[in-house]
């Protein structure tokens, strides 16, 4: 499906749960096997993504490795044409441990820096998530927080797969426009979001 669609010069992001590699050495071929496919990818951390370390090391790492194709969004932004993508991983709405409410606030300020990068860029603002900030009729109110205070106009995230996709928001609230774009949702199928 994606050799079907994407061509060079397109831009696809992919939220998390890039491969089940520990390390960037043992994600290596599907690393490459993401960069034989045609256009720039955009990646950022999902809760399976154990080979994550930073973004400066996986950008050294794909260098070494003759990976040009994939790109970390990780504290950063990038523009596409007249759009400036940002993003987090995002963390489960739904817990009251402390433990999670620090993650929660971590992820809160990781996409706040994100944002406030796009802001640098110029452009409408476009996030991307792994986990849903919102599920079932339930929302995770800091990481929304900073979508709506940072002019974010659509969100897209994944991590809902199976039965758990029945959850899953896919309309507007607080201005913006959510979706989830998680493969198998999708039937494996990448979704176009906006075409120059």
């Amino acid at each position: 499906n994606w050799r079907a669609i994407v061509k060079d010069g397109d831009t696809v992001v992919i939220p998390g749960d890039i491969t089940w590699g520990m390390t960037m050495e043992e994600a290596l071929e599907d690393f490459k096997f993401l960069d034989s496919l045609p256009g720039e990818k955009i990646i950022l951390k999902g809760n399976h993504d154990y080979w994550w370390s930073t973004k400066n090391k996986a950008d050294k790492f794909f260098e070494a490795n003759g990976i040009t194709t994939l790109k970390i969004l990780n504290n950063n932004a990038y523009k596409v044409g007249d759009y400036a993508l940002c993003g987090s991983r995002g963390w489960f709405f739904d817990s009251d441990k402390q433990a999670d409410k620090k993650i929660v606030a971590r992820e809160a300020g990781r996409l706040r820096m994100s944002i406030q990068q796009a802001d640098k860029l110029g452009g409408e603002k476009i996030a991307f998530l792994h986990y849903p900030p919102i599920a079932g009729g339930q929302v995770c109110q800091e990481i929304c927080d900073e979508l709506v205070n940072g002019g974010v106009s659509q969100c897209y995230y994944g991590h809902l797969h199976g039965y758990s996709t029945s959850f899953a928001f896919n309309d507007e609230m607080f201005g913006i426009k959510f979706h989830l774009v998680s493969g198998d949702y999708l039937n494996f199928c990448p979704k176009l979001i906006v075409k120059f």
